[in-house]
Formats: C-alpha cells, sequence, structure tokens
C-alpha cells in the first residue's frame, strides 16, 4: 500500500510560536485534507503557559495532526545570557538534535515525507535533516520587513564589527524597512559575544539557502518588505499565507474570565473601551502598574486592562490588586473601567463592537489580531522583536501610534493619558486600520494574495 503523503512541522517552544505552528498546520489540512501533519515538540525550558490543554483540544479536534513529544534534555552554554530568555530556547533546541532525527525516521518509515518546516529558533536542526531528501522551509513568525532585517543582518554584523547594535547611534538604512536605531533592532542581536546573537547570525546565513520562508503576512500589509526581499535581495522562495491568526482556543471557551470580560463590554457603548494586553511575558514593575493607573484614570476613557504581576512577584498566583494599583483607583474608575487578573481572551475581546483602541506590546501575533478586528494600536514593546515592530507598525505601515519612554523604559502617567486620547478618536490610524481589515480578509478569498501563495506551495509539495 502507498503511503501517505505528510509535512512535518518543528515549532520553537513558546506558546506564541507553538500556536502559529499549529495554526499552519490547520491552514494546510484545510486546503489539502489528504495529508498528515507531525508537529515535532520540544519541552521549553521554562513554563509560563502550559500547553498541554491546548495540544490536547488539537489532537482531538483534528486527528490528522500528530504531537511527537521530544524528551526533556538539559543544556548548558558558557556563553547564555541571562538577559536573553532565547538563549534557553536555543540550548534545549540544539541539544534534541538527534531526538528529532529518530522522530523523523520513524515517521519517514510509515509516511512519505514530502516537507518540513521549521521555525528560525530551530535552525540547528540542519545538521540533521541532511540525511533526508525532502525540502526544509523556514516558518516566520514575525513580519516581512523584520525577515528583511535577517537578511541584511550578516551585512550589518561586519559593517559594525567591535560595535554592538544598541550602542549604534546613527540610523540603519536597511532595505525594506523604515530607517531605524539601533536599539530597536530586535533584543537578541543587540550585543554581540553570546550565544543567541551568534544563532541568529548564523540563522540569516541559512535563510538564504533555504528551499523558502512562509511567513505570516499578506502582500497589501508589507508590500515594500515583500517586493524588497524577491527583486532587491533576490530571494524569489518568500510566501507569504497570512495572516494567521487564532479566534479562539478551544479550552478557553466557557472560561469564567472570558464570561465576564465579554458580558462587561456588551454594557458598554460602540468603539469606547481601550484595551490594554501584553502577552504571557509582558511584565510591568510595581511602580509603572501605578503610572499606568494613574493614566488611565486621568484619561477619562472606558478600558479593559489586563494586570499581571511585576516580576519579582511571578510566583504568585494571582495578582493582588488592591496592594499593587492606586489606592481607591478600583472603586473611582469602577463605573467605566474593568481590571482582570493576569488572563483575557484577547482574540474576541479586540472583535467586540464596544472595543476601539488596543495598547499592545507588539508581539507580531497581537499586531495581526488588532488588524483583522480594524483595532488601532498604541504601541508599547517589552521585549524580542517588539521594538523593531513599532518602528514598521508606525512609521511604515501607519496602524499605531508609538508609547513614548523615558531613557530609563519608564513611562509616565501623563504620556499614557495623552496617547488613550489620541488613540480613541477617529483619524488617519483608525482608517488606515479598517483599510488594512479589509485587505486582510481580501487576502484569504480564493482570489486573494495568502491564497494564491499557499495553494502554490501545496501544488509543490504535493503535485
Amino acid at each position: 500500500m502507498e503511503k501517505q503523503n505528510a509535512i512535518v512541522l518543528y515549532p520553537s517552544p513558546p506558546i506564541g510560536h507553538l500556536v502559529s505552528m499549529v495554526e499552519l498546520g490547520k491552514l494546510i489540512l484545510s486546503k489539502n485534507p489528504s495529508l498528515s501533519i507531525h508537529i515535532i515538540l520540544v519541552p521549553p525550558p521554562y513554563q509560563p503557559e502550559s500547553t498541554a490543554t491546548y495540544i490536547s483540544s488539537v489532537s482531538s479536534s483534528f486527528p490528522s495532526i500528530t504531537f511527537h513529544h521530544i524528551p526533556t534534555i538539559t543544556s548548558h552554554s558558557s556563553k547564555t545570557s541571562p538577559k536573553h530568555h532565547e538563549s534557553l530556547v536555543l540550548g534545549i533546541l540544539r541539544s534534541s538534535n538527534q531526538n528529532v532525527h529518530n522522530t523523523l525516521l520513524s515517521i519517514s518509515l510509515a509516511f512519505n515525507l514530502r516537507a518540513m518546516i521549521i521555525d528560525f529558533f530551530c535552525t540547528a536542526v540542519l545538521e540533521v535533516t541532511a540525511d533526508f531528501a525532502f525540502p526544509v522551509y523556514y516558518f516566520f513568525t514575525s513580519g516581512a520587513a523584520c525577515l528583511a532585517s535577517f537578511f541584511h543582518l550578516p551585512t550589518l554584523d561586519e559593517t559594525t564589527a567591535g560595535q554592538n547594535l544598541k550602542d549604534v547611534h546613527t540610523l540603519l538604512n536597511i532595505p525594506g524597512v523604515p530607517p531605524i536605531k539601533g536599539s530597536d533592532m530586535p533584543k537578541p542581536v543587540l550585543e554581540r559575544g553570546y550565544d543567541v546573537y551568534d544563532a541568529f547570525i548564523l540563522f540569516s546565513k541559512e535563510l538564504s539557502k533555504s528551499s523558502g520562508v512562509i511567513i505570516n503576512t499578506f502582500d497589501a500589509l508589507e508590500n515594500r518588505a515583500i517586493k524588497t526581499i524577491t527583486e532587491e535581495l533576490c530571494f524569489r522562495n518568500i510566501h507569504p499565507i497570512g495572516p494567521i491568526i487564532v479566534n479562539r482556543r478551544t479550552e478557553d471557551k466557557n472560561n469564567n474570565k472570558e464570561v465576564s470580560c465579554l458580558s462587561w463590554l456588551d454594557s458598554q457603548p460602540e468603539k469606547s473601551v481601550l484595551f490594554l494586553c501584553f502577552g504571557s511575558l509582558g511584565l510591568f514593575s510595581g511602580e509603572q502598574l501605578k503610572e499606568i493607573a494613574l493614566g488611565l484614570e486621568k484619561s477619562g476613557h472606558r478600558f479593559l486592562w489586563v494586570v499581571r504581576n511585576p516580576p519579582e512577584l511571578q510566583n504568585q498566583t494571582e495578582p493582588d490588586l488592591k496592594s499593587l494599583l492606586p489606592e481607591g483607583f478600583l472603586n473611582r474608575t469602577g463605573n467605566r473601567g474593568m481590571v482582570v487578573k493576569s488572563w483575557a481572551p484577547q482574540v474576541p475581546v479586540l472583535n467586540h463592537k464596544a472595543v476601539g483602541g488596543f495598547v499592545t506590546h507588539c508581539g507580531w501575533n497581537s499586531i495581526l489580531e488588532s488588524v483583522c478586528a480594524g483595532v488601532p494600536m498604541v504601541a508599547w514593546p517589552l521585549y524580542a522583536e517588539q521594538r523593531f515592530n513599532r518602528v514598521v507598525i508606525v512609521d511604515e505601515i501607519k496602524i499605531a501610534i508609538p508609547m513614548n519612554e523615558s531613557e530609563t523604559g519608564f513611562v509616565s502617567s501623563t504620556e499614557v493619558e495623552k496617547r488613550v486620547q489620541e488613540i480613541m478618536q477617529d483619524g488617519p490610524v483608525r482608517k488606515k486600520t479598517n483599510e488594512m481589515k479589509n485587505a486582510a480578509e481580501s487576502a484569504l478569498t480564493e482570489t486573494g494574495s495568502s491564497h494564491a501563495a499557499l495553494t502554490t506551495l501545496l501544488q509543490s509539495w504535493c503535485p
């Protein structure tokens, strides 16, 4: 009997990367249900959010998706930086190569492997995939402008030799990207001498050798960056198939917090509520939380704010809002604001008619979710490539306004108040965001650019 065709997906462990890759698998299946999807999972070196329930729900809903769990391996690196959680991820991925190789061998005995798609953090696996005949593609979980910067990174590495990008004070001119400060580049490449920096340089060099790069964006959103990669940088094998977003994770449905948030929003006027949410790793100091509260109070606007514990209190299960926020704040703002602890159902909230603005940490998934909901953003980056994303969505795409920090990174209540009032008004940013919402919907239709890109890719795997 002829073997069934299969595609192997290899995501990086953090939840944002994992969910994006799983959604890619679902999308591939929706276009070609005869395929079998195999997802190789390496356990995360830290556990900010459990993935077990999510994986279980996907397995039960999509029998054509099989998860392969790699055993836990302890990794040590002399150059690992405590400043980068990415270093921990890279270490465990490197140490998992032999187990991944064994898993690929096992899958290949029962299935006809047509392609493997890897997260860019998983570049080290190329050392073992060379033993197989299938093509290897990257799945890039950020935008096309960020991808263009990675194509250019080896050049930056040479032209700034001996200097850290965080110390480069002239604007960098990267093809396809607005002029950008060195300090706004992705956090892992700001400082030489660590394994995470070396890994990103290696990844950037491997990009042009790959079979192709699948990217979670669409032509209308990042047309200049996509054209730059294909024409100026001469890499033709880029496949913009987005936006891929999670409408709602199965285990989130009927969550008490979800019911509470959405019920409260039901009672608010249309486009009157500002939503503040900063991702699973987005944390603020106690002092900064109080400053945000003061700014929200002074703004006079309605708000829905997700508050997480400060870093020093992360071992506590739920935030104590009365001690974290200014005295009396909850009482004074109770008639127009709602503060929720740790988590809110981001996509349903963004798509609620009452929400008119979004203060975000600029994670790419959150940006796409906001675009698809037509909600303009206040960009407040915190880690990873988020400062880079802020430059792109503020200066290039113009679907956000910036939250400006002091030199120490602190944001005053006055700045919060100013930006809240600005984003809640009708203006060019809201208009452009609505245009991008319509363009996102169009890209995914049968005549759309993203649908065409995915169809071409699938036909190359399974003619």
